[in-house]
């Protein structure tokens, strides 16, 4: 089944979501929608609070977690997923959102990360990534924080946005 994608101006958007507790495992049927749903879009990762779920978990498509973009890992989902380190090397890259749909812009991130998260099994994960992976998993993280991408560029950029992002918020596209 595939869910409807929130877009700019739904407030879910801008919560902080809540951790998941209890059975992980009861979350397979919502996984596999968003997996469903951000392939059908596509998109190569998709947060709950997209889908209207305000909770934290997340899942990223195959993509490479390392600067060379050789080393194509399998898609996974993430549950309660943090960030316990950034490395100070930032770079630029054009990013959108399917929240966000028909605007990119440049943003700015660390080009490495060290990340923990739980399987749906339940099992705790730490682990390295670089490059594609880490930025998409900064992003989507982001959502689970209540913040968009564009909410990462300057203040000017923003400005120049704003019609676009007021369309957005009030359902014209």
């Amino acid at each position: 089944m595939l869910r409807r994608v929130l877009t700019y101006g739904d407030p879910v958007l801008r919560r902080k979501a809540a951790p998941v507790e209890g059975d992980f495992a009861a979350l397979r049927p919502l996984v596999q929608e968003m997996f469903d749903t951000m392939y059908d879009e596509p998109g190569i990762g998709l947060a709950a609070p997209q889908v209207g779920v305000s909770q934290r978990l997340c899942v990223i498509a195959a993509v490479a977690d390392d600067d060379a973009g050789e080393n194509v890992g399998a898609p996974f989902a993430l549950v309660n997923p943090e960030i316990t380190w950034r490395s100070t090397d930032l770079v630029p890259f054009e990013e959108g959102c399917l929240s966000v749909p028909d605007i990119t812009d440049t943003v700015i991130r660390p080009r490495a990360i060290h990340l923990r998260y739980q399987t749906l099994d339940g099992d705790s994960v730490e682990r390295d990534a670089a490059g594609l992976l880490a930025r998409v998993v900064q992003h989507e993280i982001d959502h689970l924080d209540g913040v968009l991408f564009v909410d990462r560029l300057s203040l000017l950029k923003r400005q120049l946005l704003r019609k676009k992002l007021q369309k957005l918020a009030t359902g014209v596209r």
